[in-house]
């Protein structure tokens, strides 16, 4: 008897964090592309326009008119697959010390490409991430970035009805700055095959100046809550191919795609 009672009350003084999830007002993961069809400059503009929007006094603005006034981030790259030395865990956000903090953790990882797009990947590892925090959100966001449709991996639309049937939104940021020839509009790509969700939206950059505005656009809008403008939510009606993606590479009528009915 006296052996469970020290078990109860040693665990009983422990921080509460460890026995309740901890209430913010949004979990939130920023799922970075770094695809080799962006060249190292593109993934450099990319990266500061990051650092700069989180350290901009709007989005910090942003994190304390929510109900809580702090919220939880954390931040990966990806390619064909996840980059792990990207990974930056799980910070909550609620003043400009821990803003200081998150961002010097990033500022500090190297910039890189790798081969192939896997938004699939992307999707998936960013849920797991949400399915296995000690956070609490009201909201839960995958803000992902992408310059290209899904190549490998599992298919986008499987990963997005994953993520969605958890109850976790999906936005995008579009990078358009060197348009392919070899599909449609990616911002249509985006909002028909891979954003979702409750007030979900796509935003798209066109010229590499536009980055760090884009970016903390989207950052004010998922941190606060405020419903995006129409002009970034596209319309419900599909009208892209969501294998776009798959069929630019050999093998793809040999594999098998129940999505597709075969």
């Amino acid at each position: 008897m006296f052996k469970v009672l020290v078990f109860i009350l040693a665990f009983s003084i422990l921080p509460a964090r460890v026995w309740a999830d901890e209430d913010v007002d949004v979990e939130l993961v920023l799922a970075v592309d770094i695809s080799g069809s962006m060249d190292i400059d593109e993934a450099r503009v990319q990266r500061s326009g990051y650092l700069n929007s989180l350290r901009h006094p709007d989005f910090l603005n942003a994190v304390k008119s929510g109900r809580l006034g702090r919220i939880a981030i954390t931040y990966f790259e990806w390619a064909g697959r996840i980059s792990e030395g990207s990974i930056i865990p799980w910070q909550v956000i609620d003043d400009a010390g821990d803003v200081q903090a998150f961002t010097t953790k990033l500022q500090a990882r190297p910039i890189g490409t790798q081969r192939a797009t896997s938004v699939s990947n992307a999707i998936l590892f960013g849920t797991s991430l949400i399915d296995t925090n000690t956070f609490s959100g009201e909201r839960r966001i995958i803000d992902i970035s992408g310059d290209g449709p899904n190549n490998t991996g599992p298919p986008v639309i499987t990963a997005r009805a994953s993520a969605l049937a958890r109850g976790i939104t999906i936005n995008g940021l579009a990078i358009m700055v060197r348009p392919s020839v070899s599909f449609g509009p990616l911002d249509r790509y985006f909002g028909d095959c891979v954003i979702g969700g409750p007030g979900s939206f796509v935003l798209s950059v066109h010229e590499a100046e536009d980055f760090a505005v884009a970016i903390r656009q989207k950052l004010i809008l998922e941190v606060s809550g405020r419903s995006p403008p129409a002009h970034l939510r596209l319309a419900n009606e599909v009208r892209t191919d969501c294998f776009m993606g798959e069929k630019l590479y050999p093998g793809f009528l040999d594999r098998t795609y129940p999505e597709l009915g075969r």
